[in-house]
């Protein structure tokens, strides 16, 4: 695969198991309907996993415009390919929800409540405040971000299983830091889906909350950035 197309599946397959398992515990009438945070954390980090897993020899298994700036503000990826990898994630997160829709069409026609048909395709906040909100991002991208380049610098490799650490990190980020907003932690993981929601003929939908919708791409970008700023002049 190319890197391009490698973001395109890698961040594709993100979002299906990501959001897949939103809609199985959120929509009604599936197997998995109120299955809770346990399950939405351990689904997130597993489709981190195989995302990653399956996109890391081509392209470095990004997956995450915050990833893809932070390495670059931290010296070990190029600028010149970031608007290239940013677009190839926002392709492959509108591809996953649009996959989890149709998955899952007969249950989003069944449930009732708009809000959570909306949760499926991104985030929201329990205690709606646009600094905080943006601070508890930028925390959790923080964490993601510097995690990320900490486990890619060291020779001990786990072969097949190299991107477990990182979804290790993801399941971390969501058990710890994800009450507040819902842990985006990825711009093109939230804003991608939001745009399907808009887009796509959804059942007695409500509107795509456009006003919160800064948030998942402000604070994650903000942290991805401290993180490579922290990384090259105090880590590295």
């Amino acid at each position: 695969m190319s890197p391009f197309i490698a973001e395109i599946t890698g961040t594709a397959l993100l979002i299906i198991l990501g959001g897949g398992v939103v809609a199985n515990v959120v929509l009604d009438k599936t197997k998995g309907n109120k299955g809770g945070l346990i399950s939405i954390t351990f689904g997130w980090a597993i489709g981190v996993f195989v995302g990653v897993y399956a996109t890391a020899a081509a392209s470095g298994g990004h997956l995450n415009p915050a990833v893809t700036i932070g390495f670059a503000i931290e010296g070990s990826f190029p600028w010149s390919q970031v608007p290239a990898y940013i677009l190839a994630q926002f392709i492959g997160a509108m591809l996953g929800a649009f996959i989890v829709w149709l998955s899952y069409r007969q249950h989003f026609d069944e449930t009732q409540d708009a809000d959570s048909k909306l949760a499926v395709f991104c985030t929201a906040p329990a205690i709606r405040n646009g600094f905080y909100n943006t601070i508890t991002e930028l925390v959790g991208t923080f964490v993601l971000v510097l995690g990320a380049m900490l486990l890619s610098k060291p020779d001990m490799k786990l072969g097949a299983l190299d991107a477990l650490p990182i979804a290790l990190v993801v399941l971390g980020i969501g058990l710890s830091l994800g009450g507040p907003t819902g842990y985006a932690i990825n711009p093109a993981r939230d804003l991608g889906p939001r745009i399907m929601h808009a887009l796509l003929p959804i059942k007695n939908k409500r509107d795509s909350d456009w006003s919160y919708s800064w948030v998942p791409v402000v604070g994650p970008v903000l942290g991805a950035a401290l993180a490579g700023l922290v990384f090259k002049f105090l880590l590295n």
